[in-house]
């Protein structure tokens, strides 16, 4: 641990202590009943004072600063919304589906309630810069899903223990199991919210879903969510939306390839940190860079406590990563300075896309050009040419069902009772390979 990191840990811990202290003595004088206007679903009332002590809390703020679609924006310029939009549309959604369950005479506490909007509103408080890039490069073995647990622990001891059911049931330990299907199933409000707002955002028109129509057809049978037999084609569409969405959108391949170069920018970045290189950073994003995070920082087996992490992690947005690479075009590392170069440029690589795994002969083939025309150690290849697979299955049959309410009051799980399953569409898993090298490596 060097004394960097020291340094920004300490600052952190003290910050944030002062931060949460004057967070404190706000709440109890402000107007908690506030009202946002969305751009997707009009007006979204804040339906709790512990709602709204959350989303003002520091560490769900900085969702402000995370993309919800990291660099899809390279592709659609529209798509700049930000998780924190996005986990704001889910709580709407979320209360709305709890208004049509209670109709239809659910019996939902008004401690379950509570729990599940504060679960929605935090499913997402783990997400790091520009998504996923973060787990693929920067910590090792950690999720995000990880780190929402971790970061929703300690939210609750300064909560006084009013995040407890809401852990439990965004963990799925609690009993009741519909409400972890609202949170996390394949017909949750997670990817209702996500579908339409990044439809929206992106112009791709394909992916906009009837979520309201799908709520309304809510309904819960044995403790299992269930929808109406009458919403089956608004799920049918659902379905669809969301594969075309994988498609057109988080698969795209100039996607791919924008994250592919990001990741592989902050590999570079973390192999000379390991060997002692001196790197422009923030605080935050130096302590990932400088240190080698995994599992056992998380469960305080490690060198670094839970603490230390979660105060550095919520310290790191995208601005960090865009904010280091600027300098990073100058670092006299070639190879981190170029890559950096055509992140902060959009030079972005060239990328092919098939149906079949591509072979070692090309991949080495393409590895040797690469090489020669950039003037590189064979070895620095591998940051530029590489090939990797990517895999979309819209529904899948071993996660929690989605299940019709039948008119005769039976159910049956949708892969039953619509024809759309008979060609295996939507629940085949689709699998594709892609290769990645510099444009002008073009053999």
């Amino acid at each position: 641990m060097n004394n960097s990191s020291l340094i920004s840990v300490t600052a952190i811990e003290t910050n944030s202590y002062f931060c949460t202290s004057i967070l404190s003595e706000l709440i109890y004088k402000t107007n908690k009943r506030k009202i946002i206007n969305d751009p997707v679903y009009g007006f979204i009332s804040i339906p709790g004072d512990i709602i709204y002590d959350i989303i003002e809390h520091p560490w769900f703020q900085r969702l402000r600063n995370i993309k919800q679609l990291g660099l899809t924006s390279f592709v659609y310029p529209g798509a700049n919304h930000t998780r924190f939009q996005h986990c704001l549309g889910a709580l709407y959604l979320m209360d709305n589906a709890l208004k049509t369950l209670k109709s239809k005479n659910v019996r939902i506490t008004g401690e379950e309630e509570e729990a599940i909007l504060i679960a929605i509103l935090l499913h997402d408080i783990g997400h790091g810069p520009f998504s996923h890039a973060l787990e693929n490069s920067l910590v090792r073995g950690i999720t995000h899903e990880d780190l929402s647990r971790l970061l929703m622990r300690m939210m609750n001891r300064e909560f006084g223990g009013r995040l407890d059911l809401a852990i439990e049931i965004f963990t799925g330990t609690y009993d009741r199991k519909f409400l972890n299907e609202l949170v996390a199933g394949q017909m949750d409000m997670d990817r209702l919210d996500y579908l339409r707002r990044d439809s929206f955002f992106t112009g791709v028109i394909e992916g906009s879903v009837g979520s309201d129509r799908i709520i309304r057809m809510l309904n819960v049978v044995d403790d299992r969510l269930v929808v109406d037999e009458k919403g089956i084609y608004s799920v049918e569409k659902f379905l669809i939306a969301r594969r075309l969405m994988y498609w057109q959108v988080y698969m795209h391949k100039t996607v791919l390839a924008s994250e592919s170069l990001l990741v592989n920018v902050l590999k570079r970045a973390k192999e000379l940190a390991a060997g002692g290189a001196e790197l422009f950073a923030t605080p935050a994003l130096r302590f990932f860079l400088y240190n080698n995070i995994g599992p056992e920082d998380l469960d305080g087996t490690g060198l670094f406590t839970p603490a230390m992490v979660a105060l550095n992690f919520t310290r790191l947005d995208d601005n960090d990563i865009i904010a280091s690479a600027k300098y990073w075009t100058d670092h006299n590392d070639k190879t981190l300075a170029d890559l950096s170069a055509r992140l902060i440029r959009r030079d972005l690589l060239a990328i092919e896309l098939q149906n079949e795994p591509f072979q070692e002969e090309k991949i080495n083939t393409v590895k040797n050009i690469a090489a020669e025309r950039l003037g590189i150690a064979r070895e620095m290849s591998d940051y530029y040419v590489f090939s990797n697979s990517i895999y979309n299955q819209t529904y899948a049959p071993d996660a929690p069902k989605v299940s019709i309410l039948l008119k005769n009051g039976t159910t049956a799980e949708i892969t039953a009772v619509s024809d759309m399953f008979d060609h295996k569409l939507l629940s085949e898993r689709v699998t594709k390979y892609f290769l990645c090298y510099p444009k002008e490596c073009r053999y």
